[in-house]
């Protein structure tokens, strides 16, 4: 390699573009190579080179944006003291091959990291780092055990692609999917030279909110066309978990990881649940004792991107701009320089939304909480919308009429952020307004409450249809009459129950987790609970019958009555986890 191969990055750093890496298959990889002031390449006296630890991120959307949307440039972390390499994966930006999502990942990052080992740069010390996609393809290589990779980082996303990426309780993550997969399908339009279809997808994308509501969401005209990939309708075709998912991800090979992960997520994250979910998944399933016990865990106020003090209008104050990166930093250096300076970093690190500072745990409790506050469900009849009569208090209730609304799948309940489903704290007051919401509120709080892990919800419900959802949403109530959303649950009739025990009319018991949360809940603030059956277009609307929803139309919807049951019989309630946090 000659000197006119080097791109001056300035401070020392050196860039080197376009390395390739054959894979066993003989497709050959893309990536862009930074080096650190002490190495750029250059030979030391002896003729030998100085070798460095190796960070390594791979990605569908082009190596040259790197996840610098929240991570700072490789650059920066070159300029540490790290070989920095970022690769387009198989089918995406200049390297070959096909892309189907996450199928390839697994093999393709274990052997793009035996061929850096073998680079005279490097000291055979590899780590990786990246959210969302980029995070997947740390999990996946892990598993393949590949020598060398010392340590990951992955942020926002799942072990579990099923039940933390795509679906939840049985409902699919619509917007997210849909959203997401348009955006992937643009780029192989475009690397086909598929230009009508190109033309489609953009036109798509330039009005995204409204692509939730063309039905059936299957036949999207963007989705098909000669040429066209066909994972986004895999996506929806597989609407259970199973082997399909499993062979995509590792929620099957957790103990064939056997590394420190840092994983990271955000409180108003499309992955929260399985970033949260993943973390616990290796706490409890790593396949060593030393994996198990070095997964660390830092959940945020943010949303997927941006990564800092605001969401919308909110403003969580200073404490939310945590330096990332140097946390990043400090994970390295621990791992691939022997520095041990992330020995006293807290096991959980989160943001306690309603107080708006950090505070840490000495883990991340499961679903089992021990430590629990549990509100029972009461009203008169009459607990549909914020101007009825529903309430959450610590008695269970005795004799009380149920309550009821109407679900129709032509007018769903909106997702928490409205029609776009857009993530954050957004005032649930406006949509609290509709009698298809029942609404549950405490009285003040006497003294504050800090909630922290998996709210859960039994509610005793029944159904006029055989096919049907619940939500459940937890929001605080400020003095003032402002009602910040907070975290939401859905289940599935199909998914919760067996067809076997699911009848149409019979009560049954709908027991399942809202997302995850830290937040406290101050003296004179007020719990509220909303219970109603869609939350459009964050989740796909339920038609009521028995079309799946990707090949529903309006022809196939139903309304249908639920009926919310709270007496001595039925005692739906709301159990919050409380917080063990440290400070």
């Amino acid at each position: 390699m000659t000197e006119a191969a080097w791109i001056d990055c300035g401070s020392g750093v050196r860039l080197e573009r376009s390395q390739r890496c054959r894979m066993s298959d003989s497709v050959e990889l893309v990536s862009d190579h930074y080096y650190p002031p002490s190495t750029a390449g250059l030979a030391l006296e002896n003729g030998s080179i100085e070798k460095n630890p190796t960070l390594l991120m791979r990605q569908p959307y082009g190596r040259d944006i790197a996840s610098t949307v929240v991570y700072a440039h490789p650059t920066w972390f070159a300029r540490q003291g790290y070989n920095v390499v970022v690769q387009d994966v198989r089918g995406r930006g200049d390297s070959d091959g096909e892309f189907y999502p996450f199928r390839n990942e697994a093999r393709d990052g274990a052997e793009t990291i035996a061929w850096l080992r073998t680079r005279a740069e490097s000291n055979g010390r590899i780590g990786m780092y990246g959210f969302s996609y980029q995070g997947m393809t740390q999990l996946l290589a892990a598993a393949e055990q590949p020598e060398g990779l010392q340590c990951i980082a992955p942020g926002m996303c799942a072990t579990d692609l099923y039940h933390g990426w795509f679906y939840h309780n049985g409902a699919l993550r619509l917007a997210s999917a849909l959203g997401w997969g348009l955006q992937m399908m643009k780029a192989d339009a475009r690397r086909k030279k598929l230009r009508e279809a190109s033309d489609r997808l953009e036109q798509a994308w330039a009005n995204l909110p409204a692509q939730s509501s063309v039905l059936p969401f299957r036949s999207h005209p963007a989705l098909h066309g000669e040429g066209l990939p066909q994972y986004v309708l895999d996506w929806f075709d597989h609407d259970h978990p199973g082997d399909y998912w499993s062979s995509l991800d590792v929620s099957r090979n957790l103990a064939k990881i056997l590394i420190p992960a840092l994983h990271v997520s955000g409180w108003y994250d499309t992955y929260l649940s399985g970033s949260i979910d993943g973390f616990l998944a290796l706490r409890a399933g790593a396949g060593s004792d030393f994996a198990r016990e070095n997964q660390f865990l830092i959940a945020g106020p943010w949303k997927h991107i941006p990564w800092g003090d605001r969401v919308g209008s909110t403003d969580f104050g200073t404490e939310a701009l945590l330096d990332t990166d140097a946390i990043l930093l400090r994970w390295f250096n621990h791992w691939l320089k022997d520095s041990g300076e992330f020995s006293n970093e807290p096991r959980v690190r989160h943001f306690t939304l309603g107080e708006n500072r950090w505070r840490s745990a000495t883990d991340f409790r499961a679903k089992d909480h021990t430590s629990t506050r549990t509100f029972f469900l009461h009203g008169e009849a009459r607990a549909n919308s914020r101007k009825g009569n529903g309430t959450l208090n610590a008695s269970a209730p005795a004799n009380e009429p149920s309550d009821v609304f109407v679900y129709d799948p032509e007018v769903p309940v909106l997702a928490p952020g409205g029609p776009a489903a857009p993530s954050g704290p957004f005032d649930q007051a406006t949509l609290e307004l509709g009698n298809n919401v029942l609404v549950y509120t405490s009285e003040p709080l006497r003294d504050s409450l800090r909630v922290f892990g998996f709210p859960r919800v039994s509610l005793f419900c029944s159904s006029s249809a055989a096919h049907i959802d619940f939500t459940a949403k937890l929001v605080r109530v400020r003095p003032n009459g402002a009602a910040s959303f907070l975290c939401i649950g859905i289940a599935r009739s199909t998914h919760l129950f067996p067809d076997s025990i699911y009848t149409t009319g019979k009560v049954h018991r709908w027991q399942f987790s809202l997302e995850p949360t830290s937040c406290r809940f101050d003296a004179g603030d007020r719990i509220r609970l909303e219970i109603a059956s869609s939350a459009f277009p964050l989740y796909d609307r339920n038609p009521g019958t028995n079309v799946p929803s990707c090949r529903a139309t309006s022809w196939d919807w139903q309304r249908s009555t639920q009926m919310v049951h709270h007496d001595a019989t039925y005692a739906s309630f709301l159990q919050l986890p409380l917080s063990e946090a440290t400070e």
